[in-house]
């Protein structure tokens, strides 16, 4: 072994045994899910790196834990909370984080409050770590013991949302959810969006 080889070991030894956060293959940081480090990479990587590098990172109690800079913000909106509150997140997938611009939250602020989104155009909302579940025919259903008819719930995997500021626009596109295709969630409601199936968006269906 070369001087130059023992000493790269040596001072990669010594960067690991002085860094906080060690990371696992794939990128998540080891440690607690509570951890500003861990949220970062959770709710940012529910969208493609060129936007998560740069985007703005809020955490479920709306602290800033991150400054971004390119008009996107990333952020958990699981509305059931936190099965564990003191350990945080289970998964990236539990805390549902969506990652839109400032005209996806209008969309997001209507549909948790009840009104008619309010929109100046289209947009995009990414969902790459996917849900825990919706009724793809009724807005804010919690469960699938709760919808109306248990085969329209789905658990989706990674996706990615095109909300229209003119829901009708939809009312054309299938709401087969098992097709692989993109469909329409909500049709014929103020909240219908077309759902875009990515690699591995049936992950989670039962």
């Amino acid at each position: 072994m070369t001087v130059i080889r023992l000493v790269y070991i040596l001072a990669a030894i010594l960067l690991i045994g002085n860094t906080s956060t060690v990371l696992a293959q794939n990128g998540e940081p080891t440690g607690p899910h509570t951890s500003a480090e861990w949220q970062i990479w959770a709710y940012s990587t529910a969208a493609p790196s060129f936007i998560a590098e740069h985007a703005t990172v809020v955490d479920a109690n709306n602290n800033v834990l991150r400054e971004g800079t390119n008009g996107w913000t990333c952020l958990p909106v699981n509305p059931r909370g936190m099965s564990d509150p003191d350990n945080g997140w289970k998964s990236p997938h539990e805390a549902m984080p969506l990652c839109g611009d400032e005209e996806g939250f209008k969309w997001v602020a209507a549909y948790l409050g009840g009104e008619t989104p309010q929109l100046e155009r289209d947009t995009y909302m990414w969902m790459l770590h996917g849900d825990m579940g919706e009724d793809n025919t009724t807005p804010l259903v919690m469960s699938k013991s709760d919808a109306a008819d248990p085969d329209n719930w789905i658990e989706s995997g990674p996706h990615l949302m095109l909300i229209p500021k003119d829901p009708r626009s939809l009312d054309k596109f299938t709401t087969d959810f098992m097709s692989g295709s993109p469909y329409a969630m909500f049709q014929g409601n103020d909240y219908a969006h077309l759902m875009i199936p990515m690699e591995n968006y049936f992950a989670y269906q039962k």
